[in-house]
């Protein structure tokens, strides 16, 4: 079996830093790929080798397959790691890593063009029993012919791109009306996006929750399910918070979604991390979306409940190791929530807002985990997502695992841009989110930007007014008799103060 010794990481930020991590423990040397706007960014720093691709867009940096291969010959690096994002779902650049004798750190390029489409991946499970959403079994383009299978499945509907994601290329119809129009701009859409302006009809389910399962495969035919992350907290189509487990999730449901998970993982002889998205109805009956072939954004809350590193066990399936443990093996330890702090603003429709890091200071303590890939006085570039850092908790029960969440966010402190941290705080003590009883619709039903402006009781109220009362006193004895200081208002205290 061949032994990595020297990893490219081809990526950035907390996800390139949290690979490496994992492979200096494991005792591989890591290079680091970099455009001129990360220059400074701790993952170079922490790298053992580090490499300039090009200019800050990703066209001229991070999607450099064919450069990033040439670094790898010229380094004698061993394997590459794709991280998420990128070219960690390019089949092309998958098979272009294997032609050049290096390992590729991820599924067979076979497998990352049968579920990289939303057709293909549905045709490829049908032999499995998995659940599907009543839809269309294939690409349409025929206005009539497309208009009667709607009809038949029954509105609402949904028009969603074959080779979409992150909610582009998708329309919901209400009626046969507004079909024809709508159509015609999911494929514009999904051409412009994808290139592929394939689109395909399936039934709109209302009120959703968004679940998935953690998968891992290993060469030899081996397949296990590491549980579920909920992840219904979205806004624009992606996700914001995720926990594991779910809190919907029964042990006879979470053995039979984990179950469906690894026919669909065998279904494209599938092997390394990969997870299973379902759309689970209000019913909680769930229903097969899509597999991404890669480790996902929220994979450390899988790590938090099983304590088994991901990214291990992707690099040694990548090496050719069996499997260490069995699905017996597998047992569900606490409760784990992660919240993604971006540079965003909650209050002007979760916008990004980049500038400069003026202060940074990570949360800590027991149970307290930050994935991040930034340091104080470093600047957010404008060119990639806007996430600043993942923070995740661990706890004895999903409670404890908010409370301590909770107290995480409010010992963060970062200034000079707009977080999510508010919202997520917000969100973690909203009667639905404890409860359980939410889905991918909460920020349209539960939030909006004054809920994250303070409320003050009339007693905090009184108390405000007597301490800002009590600081026009002492400024007024402070000055000088010449310079008296105006008469303080006896009206909107509150208001100066918030």
């Amino acid at each position: 079996m061949p032994k990595i010794k020297k990893l490219l990481v081809a990526n950035r930020g907390e996800i390139a830093l949290r690979i490496m991590r994992t492979a200096r423990e494991m005792g591989i040397e890591t290079v680091a790929v970099y455009s001129e706007a990360d220059r400074l960014s701790p993952h170079v720093n922490y790298a053992d080798e580090a490499v300039c691709l090009g200019p800050p867009p990703s066209k001229q940096s991070y999607l450099l397959g064919e450069k990033i291969v040439n670094v790898c010959k010229e380094l004698g690096v061993d394997a590459i790691h794709p991280g998420y994002g990128f070219l960690s779902e390019n089949a092309n650049f998958a098979r272009m890593v294997g032609e050049a004798g290096l390992i590729f750190v991820g599924p067979s390029p076979e497998s990352i063009e049968v579920m990289g489409s939303k057709l293909a991946a549905k045709q490829a499970v049908a032999a499995y029993d998995i659940p599907l959403v009543p839809g269309t079994e294939e690409a349409i383009s025929d206005i009539s012919i497309a208009k009667s299978r709607a009809v038949e499945i029954g509105y609402p509907i949904l028009i969603k791109a074959s080779a979409g994601g992150g909610g582009k290329g998708m329309r919901i119809v209400d009626s046969e009306e507004e079909f024809e129009e709508q159509m015609q701009r999911a494929v514009s859409e999904a051409q412009s996006a994808f290139g592929d302006g394939a689109v395909f009809i399936e039934k709109y389910i209302g009120s959703p929750r968004h679940i998935e399962i953690q998968v891992l495969g290993d060469q030899h035919g081996n397949t296990v399910y590491l549980f579920e992350r909920e992840c219904s907290i979205q806004r624009r189509h992606q996700k914001v918070i995720e926990e594991a487990p779910s809190a919907v999730v029964s042990p006879t449901m979470r053995k039979a979604m984990g179950e469906a998970a690894v026919g669909v993982a065998k279904a494209c002889n599938y092997y390394g991390a990969g997870t299973v998205e379902f759309i689970v109805d209000e019913k909680l009956d769930f229903y097969f979306l899509e597999m991404n072939t890669r480790l996902q954004v929220e994979h450390p809350v899988t790590e938090m409940i099983t304590g088994k590193d991901l990214v291990r066990e992707q690099i040694l399936i990548a090496e050719g190791n069996p499997l260490s443990f069995s699905q017996e093996d597998l047992r569900i330890n606490g409760h784990s929530v992660e919240i993604r702090v971006y540079a965003e603003d909650p209050k002007n429709n979760f916008l990004p807002d980049i500038g400069r890091l003026e202060t940074y200071r990570r949360p800590q303590g027991p149970g307290v985990r930050v994935d991040d890939g930034f340091e104080e006085g470093m600047d957010i570039p404008i060119y990639y997502d806007p996430m600043i850092a993942k923070l995740i908790t661990h706890g004895e029960n999903r409670q404890d695992a908010i409370n301590r969440m909770i107290r995480a966010i409010d010992d963060y402190r970062i200034t000079g841009i707009q977080t999510t941290l508010d919202f997520c705080r917000f969100a973690l003590g909203h009667q639905a989110f404890v409860s359980g009883d939410f889905n991918t619709k909460f920020v349209e039903l539960h939030f909006s930007p004054e809920k994250l402006e303070p409320i003050f009781s009339p007693e905090e109220q009184e108390l405000l007014a007597a301490l800002a009362v009590e600081f026009f006193q002492k400024e007024e004895s402070r000055l000088s008799p010449t310079q008296p200081m105006k008469k303080a208002p006896t009206t909107n205290w509150t208001n100066r103060l918030i």
